[in-house]
């Protein structure tokens, strides 16, 4: 069995798409999936299945939409994916120093899509980035690095310009989801 973590685009944001945790684990249950736990409110899943990525997020989108009638883009990554992401952004700590002491906030995050985006979208996004709004690409992850705020960046603004389902996390839920996959029982 292999230990996912699934992140829902969208949900509980602004008092739309509301789920409450305990029926979103009933109902990922009810369609297979095991020893679901929830994180925080904002969609954050960890489970275990048998089954591979694309089905098995293609069935959680459908049994979401089932119950609670809508849709919400889910992206699945694997406990193991989840590890590399922490250890492998490819930010310095000087620079991760620098953002947190600019922004005053959470200045790291990571925009995790459902697949790699073409160069040509890339390009388009390059437009966005500054010196106070950096990113890096690794594949389908885009590693955000932010010395104001993520609320106010141009770049996370235009994410969506690369055209590739994704949602966005912070590095400390990113660690915290680390930590609860390693203390998964495999």
């Amino acid at each position: 069995m292999t230990i996912y973590i699934a992140l829902l685009r969208g949900i509980n944001v602004g008092g739309r798409n509301i789920i409450k945790m305990a029926d979103l684990r009933n109902t990922l249950e009810t369609i297979g999936l095991e020893s679901v736990k929830t994180y925080i409110q904002s969609g954050n899943v960890l489970f275990k299945s048998k089954l591979e990525e694309e089905p098995l997020r293609k069935k959680i989108e459908q049994g979401i939409e089932r119950v609670f009638g809508f849709q919400v883009i889910v992206i699945l990554r694997t406990a193991a994916e989840i590890e590399w992401i922490i250890q492998n952004c490819p930010f310095s700590e000087e620079e991760i120093r620098d953002a947190q002491t600019s922004s005053k906030v959470e200045s790291l995050y990571v925009s995790l899509l459902t697949h790699a985006p073409s160069e040509e979208k890339i390009k388009i996004l390059n437009s966005y980035a500054s010196e106070t709004d950096k990113y890096k690409i690794e594949g389908r992850e885009v590693f955000l690095l932010f010395y104001n705020s993520v609320r106010n960046s141009k770049l996370a603004n235009n994410l969506k310009k690369l055209d590739v389902p994704g949602t966005v996390r912070n590095f400390k839920t990113m660690n915290k989801l680390n930590e609860l996959a390693k203390g998964y029982v495999a």
